[in-house]
């Protein structure tokens, strides 16, 4: 018997959809990341119980370490983005959480950077409060390693294709990290919208984007691009037929971001066969029955849709593209200035 709600809401699901297609599902994936990463501060003398945690969020991470702060008796600030939605916010507000909602915005590229810039501001008003960090501090790594084990069991070990969206880089790097340790054979694949510095598409618009978590405007420490081998770009309309075609096929109800990484996994079982290809389905649909299930008849067929191969990101081009990444370095313009502590 579980604890605590947050055992529940963050023990993934491990789905065979169909052959060697299977889904990580999780109704909200950051919560495994937040309670190790709180577990440990505490462990460690880092924070007390009463302490005040702070970050910014554009969702999924605020009800993580809301959820975390109220199991283990720690207050929690979050600078929300201007897409976290009725629904979270009251959740928030009932858990205790306090939520700065940023102003709308018509460029979501400077809500992230503005988002940080007010954690800045917060933390010089009270130096007593504990940055989190979620982009930057490799304690949020240390969640995903029960997490790997039990892809190492379930799958018995064998050679594995690993997509997901790259985000702050804590899940996808995490589970390849712990998977290898354990002599596993795996193939890392990430997944990013267009418009993300993190592998270089800053130069590419996507004019519906709003895949919010899986991009980045900034540079995060957390992400260590040379784990990935291979990097798809996905643009809005193409991952919304993927989410509404993971519905309809699996009845699989998960986020856009899920959308684009069943696309990416549905493409690359094909270039690598006989290994098993397992994507992440980060968080449940509910944030997109507007946005995206509710356009289901305008949904492109996934049979149709095939990305373009690309030798570098001067070729990108939307709606879907992909290239080798072979474990090269960051982009200038993802190389953070400060990288958390090597915790791993």
């Amino acid at each position: 018997m579980d604890a605590h709600i947050s055992d529940a809401v963050g023990r993934p699901d491990l789905i065979r959809l169909d052959g060697e297609l299977v889904c990580l599902r999780f109704e909200t994936m950051k919560v495994v990341s937040a309670l190790a990463a709180v577990r440990h501060l505490l462990d460690t003398g880092a924070v007390r119980r009463g302490d005040t945690l702070v970050d910014s969020s554009s969702g999924i991470y605020a009800y993580a370490l809301a959820l975390a702060c109220h199991r283990y008796g720690m207050r929690c600030h979050i600078v929300g983005s201007t897409t976290v939605d009725h629904t979270l916010r009251t959740q928030l507000d009932v858990l205790g959480a306090h939520l700065e909602q940023m102003r709308p915005t018509a460029d979501l590229k400077l809500d992230q950077s503005r988002r940080v810039a007010r954690v800045r501001e917060i933390l010089r008003d009270h130096p007593d409060y504990h940055w989190m960090r979620q982009y930057h501090d490799d304690v949020h790594y240390l969640g995903y390693e029960a997490v790997a084990e039990r892809i190492l069991a379930e799958t018995d070990g064998g050679p594995l294709v690993l997509v997901g969206g790259v985000g702050s880089g804590a899940s996808t790097g995490a589970l390849a990290h712990y998977l290898r340790k354990r002599s596993v054979d795996v193939r890392l694949v990430g997944v990013q919208p267009y418009g993300s510095v993190t592998f270089g598409s800053e130069h590419v618009a996507d004019p519906e984007i709003i895949i919010a978590g899986i991009g980045s405007s900034i540079p995060f420490g957390n992400v260590r691009h040379d784990h990935y081998d291979t990097v798809h770009w996905v643009a809005f309309d193409a991952a919304l037929a993927g989410s509404v075609d993971l519905l309809r096929r699996y009845a699989v109800f998960a986020g856009l971001s899920t959308g684009a990484a069943y696309l990416a996994a549905r493409w690359e079982r094909g270039e690598d066969p006989g290994r098993t290809v397992l994507f992440i389905a980060a968080d449940t649909g509910h944030r997109y029955v507007d946005t995206v299930f509710g356009r289901h008849r305008e949904a492109a067929r996934v049979e149709d849709l095939a990305p373009r191969q690309v030798r570098g990101t001067d070729e990108l081009v939307l709606p879907w593209s992909r290239m080798s990444w072979n474990g090269s370095p960051a982009p200038e313009a993802a190389v953070p200035r400060e990288r958390g502590g090597g915790r791993r």
